[in-house]
């Protein structure tokens, strides 16, 4: 059996695949904020599927899970009508009223408006596959309803409070251009927060220790300040990917990150660890744009050249006109070199 998991990008969210990560060996994530993203990382889900059919040719049981999601009738007929194509069941589990009417005209869509995502989830797992015998996930399941209902009298609901800003806080990593490890975090950060439901005044305890937790995943061998720490961490990330990333601006060669920030120390970081590279820029989502150099190119001018903008030699930046953002990294990137060679 193979799960493919697409889940909300808030804690509701992370929790649901939280649980299944626990669940099952086989399983492959998405993540979706709501808009065209959502049929965008359906579409992956069924390239994937056909991949994975093409590849091993086997008879295994594929599942789209859907959770703290819900579709429009559209996307539902659409997922419907492929995940028959493809041999692929679906199971939707979600709490939003706005889903109602499609609820009805599904078999696959489980709806509650009682319960979060993440309850939803755990009981589907109980149900179908004997999940969490020993009650080991019971509690973080409880904090997360408690916030996620706003339940402001549960006992879970402070910590619940927590785990929510720890989430929507947790940009160290951008989850379009690296949603794995940006995932990784998050559910790294959920299983060791479950840890300090057994202790007194644990949204306390947690609040207190959050800067510590977010250092433990990104140290490596040696400890330094969380910054450095995250900056030496997506530079292996963007030199292990550095081919898909690479742009080109008059013969240099250089790096496009998407709203990374922390400019000065993880550009300079990416180009002392690769000397072959010219240039670093990252971008953000309104197309605003840092540059950084290393005596190889004069950025200056080139921020002068492609965004109205300047600065210095090795440090500068600008605003790329008519910048159109996307969801998907591939897009952003075609954009903006595309947009360099017009200048």
């Amino acid at each position: 059996m193979y799960i493919y998991h697409l889940s909300h990008i808030d804690l509701d969210g992370y929790g649901c695949q939280y649980l299944t990560q626990k669940a099952f060996d086989k399983i492959e994530f998405y993540n979706a904020n709501y808009g065209a993203e959502v049929k965008a990382r359906l579409e992956e889900i069924i390239s994937s599927i056909k991949r994975e059919k093409f590849i091993n040719k086997n008879k295994t049981k594929y599942i789209i899970l859907i959770t703290d999601l819900n579709l429009t009738t559209k996307e539902a007929n659409w997922i419907e009508k492929e995940a028959l194509r493809v041999g692929a069941k679906i199971q939707l589990l979600d709490h939003h009223a706005t889903g109602e009417k499609i609820a009805k005209q599904f078999t696959w869509y489980r709806l509650d408006t009682t319960k979060s995502a993440t309850l939803l989830t755990y009981n589907w797992l109980q149900e179908r596959f004997n999940f969490d015998k020993e009650k080991k996930y019971k509690n973080i399941v409880k904090a997360i309803n408690a916030i996620d209902i706003w339940l402001s009298d549960d006992i879970f609901f402070e910590f619940g409070k927590v785990g929510l800003g720890m989430i929507s806080g947790s940009r160290e990593i951008n989850r379009i251009l690296f949603p794995t490890e940006d995932r990784d975090l998050k559910l790294f950060l959920i299983d060791s927060a479950r840890e300090y439901l057994n202790i007194d005044n644990a949204h306390i305890a947690l609040d207190n220790d959050l800067h510590k937790l977010k250092k433990e995943f990104f140290k490596q061998r040696e400890d330094n300040t969380k910054a450095n720490l995250v900056a030496l961490f997506v530079t292996k990330l963007l030199s292990k990917d550095k081919q898909r990333l690479t742009i080109r601006y008059r013969g240099y060669k250089g790096i496009l990150g998407y709203n990374l920030g922390n400019t000065s120390i993880l550009g300079n970081t990416f180009l002392l660890e690769n000397p072959d590279y010219d240039f670093y820029m990252d971008i953000n989502y309104r197309g605003n744009f840092s540059l950084r150099s290393n005596n190889r190119v004069d950025v200056a001018k080139m921020a002068e050249e492609i965004g109205n903008g300047g600065g210095h030699p090795n440090a500068s930046g600008g605003k790329i006109k008519d910048y159109k953002d996307s969801f998907i990294y591939s897009d952003i990137k075609k954009f903006v070199q595309e947009y360099i060679n017009k200048q």
